[in-house]
């Protein structure tokens, strides 16, 4: 609240979550370890990944120049840290426009020819679900008395990014026929969490 009051609205919204997948949780385990039986483990290598974030957001500036910044770690299931990230820009960095959010996220599949590797990333830790008729048992579906994705997937296709009712912005999703097989299913663009192609 004191940040707000301080320096304005947060302009980005940010959260990393531990990878027990990461080669250096991996090279640091025997065979028979288990990532959730190493929280040590876990912790320094996350802790070590955060501050290489927080280095390219505050010193090398990726999003322009920060005029405050807040953030909280978390647990989650199987004891994986998680940072939920607020970022207030300063004022000649502030993203004024549509265009401006296209420049730092996507919610679209990338080209597979162009960039395999974002595509490859984008397939396999930023595709939701699938939910609905899907899968209708996915944990996004329950406790929802109209049987309905309570992270509203699949999303609406837009041909351009805009500003949403509820102050958070509709994401451009071009209806361009391209599809990823992700856990059985054929999923599209609407399918794709938000994301920023350098910090993938």
């Amino acid at each position: 609240m004191a940040l707000v009051q301080k320096s304005g609205q947060p302009d980005l919204f940010i959260t990393m979550t531990c990878n027990p997948a990461w080669p250096e949780i991996k090279e640091a385990m025997l065979r028979t370890d288990e990532a959730h039986n190493r929280p040590d483990l876990l912790s320094r290598v996350f802790h070590a990944k955060v501050n290489i974030l927080k280095e390219d957001l505050f010193k090398k500036h990726i999003f322009g120049d920060v005029a405050a910044y807040t953030y909280v770690v978390e647990f989650q299931k199987r004891g994986l840290p998680h940072i939920h990230m607020l970022i207030i820009l300063q004022p000649r960095s502030k993203l004024y426009s549509t265009e401006s959010y296209d420049r730092i996220v996507s919610a679209e599949i990338p080209d597979e020819q162009a960039n395999k590797h974002l595509f490859d990333m984008v397939r396999k830790h930023m595709m939701h679900g699938p939910c609905g008729s899907k899968n209708p048992n996915n944990v996004c579906m329950q406790g929802s008395f109209m049987r309905r994705c309570r992270n509203n997937y699949p999303k609406k296709w837009t041909g351009r990014t805009t500003h949403g009712n509820n102050t958070y912005p509709a994401y451009r999703r071009r209806n361009d026929g391209k599809k990823i097989i992700v856990r059985g299913q054929e999923l599209d663009s609407r399918w794709v969490v938000p994301y920023n192609p350098y910090l993938l």
